[in-house]
């Protein structure tokens, strides 16, 4: 059974996670505070982390220098807790070694997941570290997040204004991007020069990828939705780090694998869903991208709604005076607020 310290300074959620996390099968131990976290940590030694930041006593960027600083706690998966949501607060914590980071409030599956999914990955670590001790502990880059900080870090910095291209169908794929700030979308010509957005990326996301080991030319075009700003990096560095660690290989083709089923997911909508259930759809998919699922408005233009949905402009303007008369959405001169996303979300 594996043991899961949870560090959280309110009784009651501390609580309901903790019977959540017992029900599903862990082993809890908690902790009220940083202090006492650190105590606990280094005498039960637990499989998995999960720590609010802002505490009493401790905060929980000072409990993850701490674990870090001391050999017997290092390795620990260590997952952030926090309604801090601020691109710098999550940045903060990925920098100082920080596993992954959910942001409150959260669904139960998305808790499990992310332990569930870091509890392999540590598997997998440890696997390397015995098969290959002298190379896992040379290598600076072991996971997905370390590989975006360098990015971050040592990338190419690339401004866009809105509406600017990126990159041109039939370009040299030679730079792969991490988005730092703004929204960007994917787009393909239909056979009658009607544009088709196939996807929407936005910050912490990647941009670009082509195959690292042929010389393929972009197979479509890039927008800037906003005014956005890149990190780049060469193909062939890339290619390097990704040779050289195995772990972080198999979280970007988990990445990669879960791109291409939201595309195929997004295609059998526009052949098959019925213009209501496309414009709810696609909604949901702008809001989580420029959101990540969080309340707030969406300045899209109506025409980019309807590439993704593919649909009539027409008809999804008036789709939506639809939504907003059943209280699903509310509209303000050019922005759109959703009000009921599980509604949306059963809209047929």
């Amino acid at each position: 059974m594996k043991k899961i310290l949870l560090v959280e300074d309110d009784t009651s959620l501390r609580e309901n996670v903790a019977e959540l996390l017992e029900l599903s099968g862990f082993e809890v131990c908690t902790a009220s505070n940083g202090l006492i976290a650190v105590d606990m940590a280094k005498k039960e030694v637990p499989d998995l982390v999960l720590c609010d930041i802002m505490m009493p006593e401790l905060d929980g960027y000072g409990v993850l220098e701490e674990l870090s600083s001391h050999e017997s706690t290092r390795q620990i998966p260590f997952i952030f807790v926090s309604a801090k949501t601020e691109k710098q607060d999550v940045r903060r914590g990925m920098n100082l070694g920080a596993d992954d980071y959910l942001t409150k409030p959260f669904e139960e599956e998305e808790l499990l997941s992310a332990i569930e999914c870091r509890l392999e990955k540590a598997k997998q670590m440890n696997t390397v570290l015995q098969e290959h001790p002298k190379q896992a502990k040379e290598d600076e880059i072991r996971s997905l997040n370390e590989l975006k900080n360098f990015f971050d870090d040592h990338g190419e910095l690339l401004s866009y204004k809105k509406d600017e291209t990126i990159y041109n169908k039939g370009d040299h794929s030679n730079m792969v991007y991490l988005i730092l700030k703004g929204v960007v979308k994917s787009c393909s010509l239909d056979e009658e020069g009607k544009e088709l957005i196939t996807s929407i990326y936005s910050a912490d996301d990647f941009l670009g990828f082509t195959s690292l080991t042929d010389h393929l030319p972009y197979q479509e075009y890039t927008i800037a939705m906003e005014d956005v700003e890149l990190a780049g990096i060469s193909k062939e560095k890339v290619k390097g780090i990704l040779e050289d660690n195995r772990s972080v290989t198999l979280e970007l083709m988990d990445v990669i694998t879960g791109n291409l089923t939201d595309i195929k997911k997004q295609l059998l909508q526009m052949a098959y869903s019925s213009v209501r259930k496309k414009t709810a759809q696609t909604l949901l998919l702008f809001s989580k991208a420029i959101n990540r699922d969080k309340d707030g408005a969406l300045k899209i233009a109506r025409s980019d709604l309807a590439g993704v949905a593919g649909i009539a402009t027409e008809s999804l303007i008036r789709t939506l005076s639809d939504f907003k008369n059943e209280g699903l959405i509310a509209i303000e001169n050019r922005t759109i607020s959703v009000i009921d996303r599980e509604a949306l979300a059963r809209v047929n």
